[in-house]
């Protein structure tokens, strides 16, 4: 993966950016599932929270992963 991306001539970490990421779709997800009502299912709301954006970063992170060498490949 890559160490660093280039935004406007400041570097920034990959892992802040999929951090970034992963808490966009956190808040998507939050809200869809508070609106179907789930978070009344659960005993602590915040472990939840906790646990979906841990999967969601790890995703995040596997798929840019994934996708680096087709990126790379357009790019030149």
């Amino acid at each position: 993966m890559l160490a660093e991306v280039n935004l406007f001539g400041i570097f920034i970490n990959v892992g802040l950016v999929s951090a970034f990421c992963a808490i966009l779709l956190l808040l998507l997800l939050r809200k869809g599932l508070s609106s179907v009502g789930a978070y009344r299912l659960v005993w602590h709301p915040a472990l939840v929270d906790l646990a979906l954006f841990t999967i969601l970063w790890g995703a995040v992170a596997f798929v840019a992963s994934a996708l680096q060498v087709q990126l790379l490949s357009l790019l030149g």
